[in-house]
């Protein structure tokens, strides 16, 4: 059933987000049963799910209601992935850009002071394996250890606040890959600034940790808001941030 469950969810998710069904729209657990020929639990499940991320309400006698974007649990991690699959993307990457320029940096200068040895070696794995597939074009593989810097980043502030944001980061990157909007080849220039992160944090430097991250973090920012997202250092040029 989690198959047909996570097909049904993802159909629902995306039109929703698309506008295809808008705020107010009413559905009936019997219409999402017809149209995508599931059982009864599978169609409650999934909007069991949706209901809890504040896209949907029950209401009785009424059926179920599109809800305004407002109430939306807009960290889950599957919503993030539906906007940046849908004409909401430029939207959500800049919110998205923005919100990390609050925290990714605090959460280096932080990881300067509280990494562990067996962390700041991560980190550096991290970096070289990005040069690695860097220079070598692959970047479902770079996209992988770009992945796994900013959540070794976030887990060694030592903060479990900021170390739960792992997800929301991880699909920034993947939505940025598999939408195209990174360079056939990292640039070296966002390579370098991770390097420079992962050097800070293990010189136990916050000062250069947070300066190197809002770099990172800046351009982007600045990349989406200016449509350039696909030659620039920030996720869609050389790096993902």
């Amino acid at each position: 059933m989690t198959a047909l469950h996570d097909d049904v969810l993802d159909a629902l998710g995306r039109r929703i987000v698309s506008g295809d069904l808008p705020a107010g729209t009413v559905l009936t657990l019997d219409d999402i049963d017809t149209q995508y020929d599931v059982s009864r639990s599978v169609s409650r499940e999934a909007v069991r799910v949706l209901a809890s991320m504040g896209m949907v309400a029950s209401r009785r006698r009424v059926g179920l209601t599109v809800q305004p974007r407002t109430g939306w649990q807009v960290f889950d991690p599957r919503l993030i992935r539906w906007r940046l699959d849908s004409e909401d993307r430029a939207a959500q990457l800049r919110s998205l850009g923005e919100l990390r320029s609050g925290f990714e940096p605090v959460a280096a200068a932080l990881a300067a002071v509280r990494a562990t040895p067996e962390q700041c070696g991560a980190l550096t794995t991290a970096v070289g394996d990005m040069v690695v597939h860097g220079r070598a074009g692959d970047l479902e593989a770079f996209l992988a250890a770009d992945i796994v810097f900013h959540r070794v980043l976030l887990q060694a502030s030592g903060n479990e606040m900021l170390a739960a944001l792992d997800e929301v980061v991880a699909e920034v990157l993947s939505g940025r890959t598999h939408h195209h909007l990174m360079p056939s080849k990292p640039k070296d220039e966002a390579i370098d600034l991770h390097v420079e992160v992962a050097r800070a944090v293990r010189a136990g430097d916050p000062v250069a940790a947070r300066a190197a991250m809002e770099t990172i973090i800046s351009e982007a920012t600045d990349a989406v808001v200016s449509g350039t997202a696909s030659s620039t250092i920030l996720g869609g040029d050389g790096e993902h941030a």
